[in-house]
């Protein structure tokens, strides 16, 4: 099973990213993990993603994908995994999307995360609170002006993935306002439902043409018989023996070869 998880920041990802792993014993896909995985192995790609970085410039495109194609290449991820955070971009999906299909793979599903942006400000705004009551320290995600900044990010960056993977019918939505409990029941249906998606890009014969008929059954389809022919008028006229029949107006038999012709009396 591939599955992206698509949502803004707080919809609750990580938590049922979680719950797929222990379900379906798969890996969850985390792009900083991956990277900073593959910089700290000192692959190839990895090597050329820390000079980008050394250089204080993001990573391209093709650079991510590539470290993806290498840890989806991994004995853990052969039964599956989870892409949480990218593709963050229709160009880095249609890449992503290439990639797959040079392996010979395809994703199953994008669960969107639907969320009430305004909620999702107040529960933060509500924890930033309750945690100066206590007197804890602050995580660095407990910023309602960082998850504004965030939220604009994500609606300008990937908010339009959703048309793009609606277009390809793999995009199954859930209500991430729902409980814990409720949003995993959702999830499983629309993995259930996606499970029957048939295969896209697949052209089917026209039915009725000889094409369809020699993919179908290996062999070409039977010459039709020649239409019978009318008779034409010389066939009309000529008997059944093959014989001309005597021509009309004629009452008497024409003389045959070497007979006298009569003599005439007074």
């Amino acid at each position: 099973m591939r599955v992206v998880l698509l949502g803004p920041p707080g919809a609750g990802k990580g938590t049922q990213a979680q719950a797929l792993v222990a379900k379906y014993g798969i890996v969850q896909l985390s792009t900083g993990d991956v990277l900073r995985a593959a910089v700290a192995a000192g692959t190839p790609v990895g090597l050329k993603a820390k000079d980008i970085m050394a250089r204080g410039a993001l990573v391209p495109d093709e650079v991510v994908v590539a470290i993806v194609a290498d840890r989806i290449e991994q004995a853990d991820a052969k039964h599956g995994f989870i892409l949480d955070g990218f593709p963050r971009t229709v160009p880095q999906a249609e890449a992503l999307d290439r990639m797959l299909a040079k392996k010979g793979l395809r994703l199953d599903a994008v669960i969107e995360f639907k969320v009430d942006e305004d909620i999702l400000l107040r529960r933060i705004e509500h924890r930033v609170e309750q945690a100066k009551l206590r007197g804890e320290p602050l995580r660095p995600d407990d910023n309602p002006q960082i998850l504004k900044d965030r939220l604009a990010a994500y609606r300008t960056q990937t908010a339009p993935l959703t048309a793009y993977y609606a277009g390809t019918g793999m995009l199954r939505s859930v209500d991430g306002m729902a409980s814990i409990e409720d949003v995993t029941a959702a999830i499983a249906r629309a993995l259930a439902d996606a499970a029957f998606r048939p295969v896209s890009g697949k052209r089917t014969a026209r039915k009725g043409s000889h094409t369809a008929v020699r993919r179908s059954t290996g062999r070409k389809k039977p010459p039709k018989a020649a239409p019978k022919r009318k008779p034409t008028k010389a066939a009309a006229r000529t008997a059944p023996s093959g014989r001309k029949a005597p021509s009309k107006g004629s009452g008497r038999k024409a003389p045959g070869k070497g007979s006298r012709p009569r003599r005439l009396t007074k």
